[in-house]
């Protein structure tokens, strides 16, 4: 059993503090994959989970996103001993003849997401990487990666692979597609929304690809690209700036970030638009915080279950786990986790590293961000940050998608669970959503899209239909450690509903309090509450299958539920959730049952028989009318 926690157990003894750290920390990472390595050396095989792609290719995207951590360290003057390796792999990858081959890519392939990172290698380290191979692997190399400018991407962050392969052309001195290259960049200024916001393509959503995809690019470019383009440098490294503004309220002082959105098994990955920052010099921020926030970052992971037992990056988010996976989540996908590595592309004597590691600046307790249509509330005295989420009006149709995207709430502390089914609430595991299904059914619909959305100050508002003749009208009233939600529904069909709060990890059995009208429960990892205020008929804890939150492979979800005959309904609730205070579920009864005054935001909700009103954090009342 000792070898089960080597590999992270070796990780969390890094303390992480300067650059020879950081590069510690690669080396610890990569180490575990050299005996991965395929015989022609082209492919690197840790797994035998599928994707939507071929094992083979797979295998090609586990070594190419190992490149994006080898990269800076040779660039900053590093060396590592698997870089042999890789150049062989080059050599026999896109050799036609080799039974390695990566092969001819076809329009929207996966081969054409890692062409990026050897354009940034040629532009970074052409000594490294172009210089060392003979000519007839140079010739093939080139015409490997210029088959991206013939085949399309998707009309999203992917067109900047296409930018990376050709800036790295251009700057080999190798022929490159300007006309290609000028008009991606172009189609890439039609997703910049405002304050710093991308969205992921037209209506797209705007999530982690925004920092670690559209940023993290947009910094590259402005990096290697200064000289030859400065205004359009300057304007990726202004909109970084604007943008750094809104993402620190995404972090805790602890160094975890807010789990949401997909692709959450690349990890780390949350923090890598801070060394972008520094490797770029955009400057709204000082290195020292810049510093901070991306070392705690890498604190907290190495803290958690994320290797397997031989020391190898696994699919999942705090611990392995294929439950919350996307279907193009291959063994090798988390390595994109490496980009964080940035950094070390910097000198030893670059301002960056000379910096003093500092705290996260003062922030306020609200941080509303529109285009993002979220609301993020921190409770300083436990660290704890919440995204409260009014909702979409599109969707991506990925997996899981209203669980990792149409939750009312996600939290650094409790994260968030996705569904082993949707039969039942406990496959369901609907923590932080208004689950309905047909009376008697069981089988659970939650909120995919929306038709209506707002955002005026801490109180967020969606319109949406889980069946064409149910019309939900949701209010939430953000805040912390309680937030307030108010539901209208109209129904011309007979429902169960099922109101969860925040999922709590228990290994041992928690602590409890069932009541009438309102459950909680209590464990090492905190507390988590729900009351009913208006229309609800019972409360009780669910108990959802494992492996279905991100953060504790075990948790329980205080819930209440009711039955709906068709009509108009409303419901009302008060949820609780307070990090890591075990034993403590008496703690409940310290908020007042009126919930005037709550703790930190000043919530204010009176429930009338003709309105409900809400006043704001900054005083406006809202009325909502009950008819």
């Amino acid at each position: 059993m000792g070898n089960v926690s080597l590999g992270y157990e070796k990780l969390a003894d890094n303390p992480l503090k300067t650059r020879d750290d950081l590069a510690a920390a690669l080396h610890q990472l990569l180490a575990p994959l050299r005996p991965c390595y395929s015989k022609g050396k082209a492919r690197l095989e840790i797994g035998a989970t599928g994707a939507s792609y071929p094992a083979a290719v797979a295998g090609m995207e586990g070594f190419s996103r190992v490149l994006w951590g080898l990269v800076p360290l040779l660039a900053g003057g590093g060396s590592s001993d698997l870089w042999d390796i890789v150049l062989e792999g080059i050599e026999n990858g896109t050799d036609p003849g080799h039974e390695e081959y990566w092969g001819k890519v076809d329009d929207y392939d996966q081969r054409l997401v890692e062409m990026a990172v050897f354009g940034y290698a040629l532009a970074l380290i052409p000594d490294k990487i172009w210089e060392p191979l003979d000519v007839e692997a140079r010739n093939n190399l080139y015409a490997w990666l210029n088959q991206i400018n013939s085949h399309p991407c998707h009309d999203c962050n992917w067109l900047f692979f296409n930018v990376l392969v050709n800036i790295g052309f251009r700057k080999a001195g190798l022929p490159y597609d300007a006309g290609q290259l000028e008009q991606n960049l172009n189609r890439l200024d039609v997703f910049y929304l405002e304050e710093g916001w991308y969205s992921d393509g037209v209506g797209g959503h705007c999530d982690y690809y925004v920092p670690f995809a559209f940023h993290y690019y947009g910094l590259l470019y402005a990096g290697l690209m200064e000289r030859e383009d400065p205004d359009r440098s300057h304007r990726f490294k202004q909109r970084a700036n604007e943008f750094a503004s809104s993402f620190l309220a995404w972090f805790s002082p602890d160094g975890s970030a807010v789990p949401y959105g997909r692709s959450l098994s690349y990890r780390f990955s949350q923090s890598a638009f801070w060394g972008a920052m520094a490797f770029a010099g955009a400057d709204s921020l000082p290195l020292g915080v810049l510093k901070g926030l991306l070392l705690r970052n890498l604190r907290w992971w190495f803290s958690q279950r994320m290797v397997d037992a031989g020391g190898i990056l696994t699919i999942g988010y705090a611990y392995p786990n294929l439950v919350m996976a996307e279907n193009y989540n291959s063994p090798g996908s988390p390595y994109w986790a490496l980009k964080t590595f940035l950094p070390l592309a910097l000198p030893a004597d670059h301002p960056f590293w000379q910096a003093e590691e500092l705290l996260l600046p003062e922030m306020d307790a609200l941080s509303v961000q529109n285009p993002a249509h979220l609301v993020l509330a921190r409770d300083e005295a436990s660290g704890h940050v919440a995204a409260f989420n009014s909702g979409h009006r599109g969707t991506n149709e990925h997996t899981h998608t209203s669980a990792k995207y149409e939750k009312f709430v996600y939290s650094t502390w409790f994260g968030f669970s996705v569904p082993r089914s949707e039969w039942g609430l406990s496959q369901g595991a609907f923590d932080s959503m208004l689950a309905l299904s047909e009376a008697g059914d069981n089988l659970y619909r939650v909120r995919r899209r929306n038709n209506e959305t707002m955002i005026r100050d801490n109180v967020l508002h969606a319109v949406w239909k889980p069946w064409a003749d149910v019309e939900v009208s949701t209010w939430l009233v953000a805040g912390l450690p309680w937030h307030i939600r108010i539901h209208r529904i109209e129904t011309l069909r007979s429902l169960d509903a099922a109101e969860g709060g925040f999922a709590l990890g228990i290994e041992a059995p928690p602590l409890q309090r069932v009541e009438a009208s309102e459950a909680a429960a209590s464990s090492p990892w905190g507390i988590s509450g729900v009351r009913s205020l208006l229309g609800y008929e019972s409360a009780g804890l669910v108990w959802p299958n494992a492996n279905t939150n991100l953060l504790r492979a075990r948790t329980v979800i205080p819930t209440l539920t009711a039955s709906l005959a068709p009509g108009v309904h409303w419901l009302v609730s008060a949820v609780y959730g307070e990090p890591g205070k075990a034993g403590a579920v008496e703690e409940l009864d310290q908020a007042d049952a009126s919930l005037d005054g709550l703790p930190e935001i000043g919530l204010n909700v009176t429930i009338g028989e003709g309105a409900i009103a809400i006043r704001s954090r900054r005083g406006e009342e809202i009325i909502i009318p009950r008819n």
